[in-house]
């Protein structure tokens, strides 16, 4: 009983009373007080509920018009990208999921080709698939030698292709060549 009294008495601002000696009228005035709050509070309820369902309002518009089908959507660039406007404007379908190969700038580039273009036979696609999904197997180096090439400079894949090889060229494996076949000796064991 004395908590809440002394609880009554700290929510209109004044000092808790020593004693038992609260009165009815100061009980009231804080239940007043205390409903006052709770009006208040309601009514803040209230606006932020209109001015939620205003946004939500606002966000529905804004979606109805990012999904007009007569505009294609204007990629966000933050820094130049080598592929040209014309590829850079079709936009990949959510369902490719592409190749799951990786090149990191150690692998024999042929090696990562023959691998990007055996997988990329199961999903087919136009020259622009082919150039977004290369591009997104690239890593570590690979990628920071890719975004430092030229804005624009990448209008098809097999250009795409050509540089990426002689960029790698180093990396590629060397050829096996047949003469090394007549050094090979036999040697007869005799059994006994």
């Amino acid at each position: 009983m004395r908590s809440t009294r002394r609880a009554v008495a700290r929510s209109e601002g004044r000092a808790p009373p020593e004693g038992d000696n609260v009165t009815t009228q100061q009980v009231l005035d804080t239940m007043r007080a205390l409903q006052a709050e709770v009006a208040a509070s309601r009514e803040n309820n209230a606006e932020l509920r209109r001015a939620n369902e205003e946004l939500q309002r606002g966000l529905q518009h804004v979606g109805e018009r990012t999904t007009d089908k007569r505009a294609p959507p204007v990629p966000l660039r933050a820094r130049p990208m080598p592929f040209s406007r014309a590829i850079m404007n079709v936009v990949l379908p959510t369902t490719s999921l592409g190749p799951k190969v990786s090149f990191t700038g150690v692998e024999d580039p042929e090696a990562h080709l023959t691998a990007f273009h055996t997988q990329m036979m199961l999903t087919g696609g136009s020259d622009v698939v082919y150039c977004k999904m290369l591009m997104r197997t690239l890593s570590d180096a690979a990628l920071e030698w890719f975004i430092s090439l030229p804005d624009g400079h990448i209008t098809s894949f097999d250009q795409f292709a050509t540089l990426f090889r002689e960029q790698y060229l180093v990396n590629k494996a060397p050829n096996r060549l047949s003469y090394n076949v007549f050094y090979v000796k036999q040697y007869q064991r005799v059994i006994t």
